[in-house]
């Protein structure tokens, strides 16, 4: 499995990838048409954190041990078996929004609009993530679980999980 890393070292907090994010998953996949004339813009499945001069992008982790499937009525979330991802069947979900309540790095987004929840997929049918493709610094890096490193910065440079208190 891949997962999103962030550098937050060269994060400025531009907010490109919450944009390109947005765009993917647009009915279009074009940003003027998904900013000015679609009628409802999905929501955003990244999340900018500004604390002071710093910012960084969070997105769904993947956890080993995922506490919104566990906390899920429906069924919703999953843990895909295949390629170890957290993955979400909208078809599912009855917007309880116990899996938003339950995650450890509050990276599940309402979207009220829909009355369910947005949560990174990786980017389904992309070889890189939009979020990762458009970033200008290369502060979001995809790497595989062995270490191989897919686009971005160095292994050493990673930085995994942060909290900001």
């Amino acid at each position: 499995m891949a997962k999103v890393y962030l550098n937050p070292d060269v994060c400025i907090g531009c907010g490109l990838c919450s944009v390109y994010c947005t765009v993917e998953h647009s009915g279009t996949k074009d940003i003027i048409k998904t900013f000015n004339s679609q009628p409802e813009r999905p929501q955003s499945r990244v999340r900018i954190e500004r604390e002071g001069i710093n910012a960084f992008s969070i997105q769904c982790r993947h956890c080993q041990e995922p506490w919104c499937v566990y906390s899920c009525l429906t069924g919703a979330m999953s843990k895909s078996a295949a390629n170890n991802t957290v993955e979400y069947a909208a078809n599912k979900c009855v917007g309880c929004w116990s899996c938003v309540m339950v995650c450890p790095n509050g990276v599940l987004a309402r979207d009220v609009s829909t009355h369910q929840i947005a949560k990174c997929d990786l980017c389904p049918g992309r070889d890189v993530p939009a979020c990762v493709a458009n970033c200008p610094n290369e502060a979001l890096t995809l790497m595989t679980d062995d270490g191989k490193i897919i686009n971005g910065f160095s292994e050493d440079m990673v930085v995994e999980n942060i909290v900001i208190d």
